[in-house]
């Protein structure tokens, strides 16, 4: 009796992924590695790609299309869209459909070293049918003069060229020509980052008030849930803000308002609005001259010491130098 050999399972790696994978009946899309672990391609670019690809044919993918569908903006769809067309796994070209108008046709690769073999071969066979030269244009002969009976004989009629049509160049399909990469490179320079403005005259009061506010976000916004740490490290920025005369819901409002969906980093986005969206200083207050009442005639006048006032005054100083010049009234 032969003895059973029995195997082992496989081991699992002790690290990195492990796929646990069910067989799929329905629901599915094959997706070539060569669009999954593309090297060149961002990652917004693979996942797009997977999506188009997995679409049936006739579905719109436009830029406004899928901002519709997906959280990313239109400008980083659009970059995407633009990866692919670079490295050959889309083509959009413009076609002319009834009435005159343009439309655009997107076609969707999954091997496209093979598609561009493919029409490089049928852009050699196009120009091999191309005509070499056109034909020459055929004189016909003039022919004999015929003599009537007549005095004088009927001028010989001029030779009559006829042309022939040229006929129409096929046209040879060109690759458009990828327009320029507008996503930044991993190495670009960024722009450095704003430091967190400070109130100038601090106050117990002032950032007691400033943690309130940042504490209290959730009521109204609740994707600004922050930790006590990140509440100490925003405190001074708020505070600068409210020292500069800013109400507590206008500050609310300027740094919570219109943020980006999903959220992953409240805190470093409440520093950036903090720094780049800082109020001006509140104008220096004029110094007000307070009311003085004249000693002499008890009329109100505007002076920073008591005393008279400008009348009185005058009638002072021009008593005095009557006086002075030994004149009595």
């Amino acid at each position: 009796m032969d003895t059973q050999q029995v195997s082992a399972p496989p081991r699992a790696p002790s690290a990195g992924v492990v796929h646990i994978n069910i067989r799929l009946t329905d629901g599915y899309t094959i997706i070539s590695n060569r669009l999954s672990q593309h090297r060149g391609l961002s990652l917004l670019a693979i996942g797009l790609g997977t999506h188009i690809q997995s679409l049936p044919d006739g579905r719109r993918v436009g830029v406004k299309a899928l901002a519709a569908i997906f959280p990313e903006s239109e400008v980083r769809i659009a970059a995407a869209l633009r990866e692919l067309e670079q490295h050959g796994f889309l083509r959009r070209t413009r076609e002319r459909v009834g009435g005159g108008k343009l439309a655009t046709r997107t076609e969707s690769y999954n091997h496209p070293e093979a598609a561009v073999r493919g029409r490089m071969r049928e852009g050699v066979a196009a120009v091999a049918t191309v005509p070499v030269a056109a034909a020459e244009p055929v004189r016909v002969p003039a022919p004999e003069p015929v003599r009537v009976p007549a005095p004088e004989p009927e001028p010989e009629p001029e030779p009559v060229h006829v042309a022939v049509p040229e006929p129409a160049p096929v046209p040879v399909p060109v690759d458009p020509v990828p327009g320029p990469r507008l996503v930044p490179t991993p190495t670009a320079p960024r722009k450095p980052r704003l430091p967190l403005p400070a109130p100038q005259h601090p106050t117990e009061a002032l950032y007691a008030a400033a943690a309130d506010l940042l504490a209290g976000l959730p009521r109204t916004a609740p994707v600004f849930l922050l930790s006590e740490e990140d509440v100490r490290g925003l405190v001074p920025g708020v505070a600068a803000w409210l020292e500069r005369g800013a109400r507590p819901d206008a500050v609310r409002a300027a740094i919570t308002e219109d943020a980006p969906v999903p959220l992953r980093h409240p805190a470093k986005l409440l520093r950036h609005r903090l720094a780049a969206l800082l109020p001006p200083p509140l104008p220096a207050a004029v110094p007000v001259v307070p009311l003085q009442n004249c000693d002499d005639c008890d009329r109100a006048f505007r002076s920073s010491v008591p005393g008279c006032c400008r009348g009185c005054g005058e009638e002072r100083a021009g008593a005095g130098g009557a006086e002075w010049l030994g004149l009595s009234a």
